[in-house]
């Protein structure tokens, strides 16, 4: 059952980058650029995470041969890789979204299409390079239990300070570093949205008496909501997880910090989550999405 509820996860993906490319959501193409590339990201989280590493550890005893096999070193590399690009996906569109409201200058050269494909592939490949070094560090063999690591690690390379400073490293990178620049970010776009919304409130009070609608600050309105919800989704289902590895990695140098094992468990289900919840949250935050998602329910209802 659990590998079936597994299977289903990625039909929301599909779903949703489905939706996306058509491009009738009524969204910019360098903001359905990076909307695409974070559920394409999500999906293969879901892929190469929940299927490929659950399928083992429910059938056990009929995986047993990939101790003896270097999968495990390839398929470490290919999530953490996967897993840096759903994150820093989530930083460039958070980007974007600043410099189209706040840099009027930059706007015009920077939040297009093709700048949006330039940087979307240069964090794919450099999240690729940064990956490479698991496949060296872990052993081949599968440790084949529900937590977030997965392949065995001998106790030579586990206490060592290669290990330690890799894993630092790592963590710094995702998602502490992204952490910072998404809140950065953030509150660079309200303040200016705020500073914005009184000089335009003051130049309408004294061009006429009665309140009209501002399409400008309507739009910059949606984007704000857009923007947030991703970024404050990010944040609170990774925050759990981040602060299990750090604490993790202190116990490993002689500082142990108790924590229940449950506290861990939810945060790499939390992870996890993250993955699968961009759907509801445009559907929450899209008019147009809501209406082209029942669209698509209804017309598999007709099939």
């Amino acid at each position: 059952m659990q590998v079936v509820r597994s299977l289903q996860l990625p039909v929301v993906n599909m779903v949703t980058i489905i939706i996306l490319s058509r491009g009738k959501c009524g969204l910019s193409k360098c903001i359905t650029h990076y909307l695409v590339a974070m559920a394409v990201a999500d999906l293969l989280v879901v892929i190469i995470d929940l299927i490929l590493r659950q399928i083992p550890i429910v059938y056990a005893e009929q995986f047993l041969f990939l101790r003896d096999i270097r999968v495990c070193n390839f398929h470490a590399v290919l999530l953490y890789a996967t897993t840096d690009c759903s994150v820093w996906f989530t930083v460039t569109f958070t980007f974007d979204r600043f410099v189209a409201i706040c840099c009027q200058k930059l706007r015009s050269k920077y939040c297009s299409e093709k700048t949006a494909a330039v940087v979307l592939a240069i964090v794919t490949v450099l999240s690729c390079l940064k990956n490479v070094f698991w496949y060296f560090l872990y052993s081949s063999q599968y440790w084949l239990s529900n937590s977030p690591w997965f392949c065995r690690v001998t106790l030579g390379v586990s206490f060592s300070l290669v290990w330690t400073v890799v894993e630092l490293v790592h963590y710094i990178v995702t998602p502490f570093i992204p952490f910072l620049l998404i809140l950065l970010f953030n509150a660079l776009t309200v303040k200016n949205i705020l500073v914005a919304s009184r000089a335009r409130k003051r130049l309408q009070c004294r061009n006429s008496r009665e309140t009209s609608s501002d399409p400008e600050m309507e739009n910059r309105r949606k984007s704000m909501i857009l923007l947030f919800v991703i970024s404050g989704n990010f944040i609170l289902l990774w925050v759990v997880f981040m602060v299990c590895s750090i604490l993790r990695r202190l116990d490993y140098l002689g500082y142990p910090i108790p924590l229940p094992i449950f506290v861990r468990e939810l945060g790499f289900m939390l992870q996890l989550l993250s993955c699968c919840t961009n759907t509801f949250l445009y559907a929450v935050t899209q008019r147009r999405f809501r209406k082209e998602l029942k669209n698509a329910v209804m017309f598999s209802f007709q099939l």
